[in-house]
């Protein structure tokens, strides 16, 4: 048996999800470190039970048409498999600060916590953090949109990791390390 072959299959799950994204939390480029991986996970690299970070968090509530997609690419003739993560975020109404923080994430390289709408939390750019593009718009008409389409792009080994005992509410429920603080927008 290779690492390769296949171990389970998939039934038709229920159909007790739904989609969206309620936060997310921008931790700084290397203030992540400590992962403690599942290892009673065969592949323990899927599930985290904690992580540490002396740093702050800082919280963007998200309400709307943002999206975590993930797309595994393999190539037979380079012997290679990544997957990209692409987290892409329309933040309303534009403002001097967000301009000033924004431009600031652009010249950094944030890990990302991602809490969906079920409540589960999952790490992006785990290794390498991700890279942000976007654009802002003020819109033409009354009631258009005005603020920001961020695309945060992170190429990894593996997909996003579950972060294990998140709640809704508590991505980081669970975590044998808390953050230092988890700042809010003001």
């Amino acid at each position: 048996m290779s690492n390769c072959d296949l171990t389970l299959g998939r039934l038709e799950p229920c159909k007790d999800a739904v989609g969206g994204l309620k936060a997310v939390y921008f931790i700084n480029y290397g203030d992540m470190d400590g992962l403690t991986y599942d290892v009673t996970d065969t592949d323990a690299i899927d599930e985290l039970f904690g992580a540490a970070t002396t740093s702050d968090v800082y919280k963007y509530d998200l309400k709307g048409t943002s999206t975590l997609d993930e797309t595994i690419t393999s190539s037979r003739e380079n012997g290679t498999t990544f997957v990209e993560q692409v987290l892409t975020l329309s933040l309303k109404k534009r403002d001097v600060a967000s301009h000033k923080e924004l431009m600031v994430m652009a010249h950094g390289r944030p890990h990302i916590v991602v809490e969906d709408n079920n409540g589960t939390a999952w790490l992006v750019g785990v290794e390498h953090g991700a890279e942000l593009t976007g654009t802002t718009s003020t819109g033409a008409a009354l009631g258009d949109f005005n603020g920001y389409q961020l695309t945060l792009t992170a190429s990894e080994k593996k997909p996003a990791n579950a972060i294990l005992g998140a709640v809704a509410g508590d991505p980081f429920a669970g975590m044998t390390n808390q953050p230092a603080s988890i700042v809010a927008g003001v």
